[in-house]
């Protein structure tokens, strides 16, 4: 297996999926731009993503912060037999599928060389409900959130091509000792750590929106993550 070669591109348009007012919340009215297809050939990728690609929530997602989501190809078989449920590979709703690296492999403020262009780590991603729905299971983000399978985001430092004959390859790496993995533990595991809070705001290429959540913990307040875990999926 070759390490840090794209398995497969996705990009999705913005649909609207099941009915409104369902008896079932999973069977719910949504909107996502989550259920992404493969692209053969190259796919230019700017500051604010891939062409064709969408996103239906531009408060949460997309952005030049998040310009590029990629995804292990191989977190799928453990996320697979922790849920008793096959999660096909795509399944959430990732630009790149990438193949031999993972969240304990890449850090944040890595800079990579994919393609024609030049991209740089800049957050875990934050799991939200939609997912879940999804794939009608109400733990699913939640699950991706402790076992720290979130996958992370790009911004896009020099625009260019990418085909999926391309592989991942590092340029720089200035912040070595915060993996994405890392990052996740601190945020969702040892939440009790203040010492390991403290470092992480420290980190100046961690965003701002999870700096202030780790502030909030110094001051001894937790954010709740039921909105964005569960959302609707309990409340409809």
């Amino acid at each position: 297996m070759k390490r840090n070669k794209i398995h497969e591109i996705y990009v999705g348009e913005i649909k609207t999926h099941g009915t409104e007012n369902a008896e079932d919340p999973f069977d719910d009215k949504y909107i996502t731009a989550g259920y992404k297809a493969p692209i053969n050939g190259s796919v230019f990728l700017s500051t604010l993503g891939l062409t064709g690609d969408e996103q239906a929530d531009k408060r949460f997602h997309g952005g030049k912060e998040k310009a590029l989501f990629m995804y292990p190809k191989e977190n799928y078989l453990e996320l697979s037999c922790e849920l008793g449920k096959e999660i096909p590979v795509g399944g959430n709703g990732e630009n790149i599928s990438i193949i031999g690296i993972n969240e304990r492999d890449v850090c944040v403020g890595d800079v990579y060389q994919l393609g024609e262009s030049v991209i740089e780590v800049s957050q875990p991603r934050r799991p939200c409900w939609k997912p879940a729905r999804r794939h009608r299971i109400l733990e699913f983000s939640k699950t991706i959130q402790d076992l720290g399978m979130t996958g992370w985001y790009f911004r896009v430092i020099q625009e260019g091509k990418i085909t999926k004959d391309d592989t991942l390859k590092l340029l720089k790496r200035p912040c070595k000792e915060w993996t994405i993995k890392k990052v996740n533990d601190v945020m969702y595991v040892y939440t009790d750590n203040l010492g390991l809070a403290e470092s992480l705001i420290g980190c100046e290429y961690i965003p701002e929106s999870f700096k202030k959540t780790l502030r909030a913990r110094l001051r001894g307040e937790e954010e709740s993550q039921i909105s964005r875990l569960y959302g609707p999926n309990i409340n409809a």
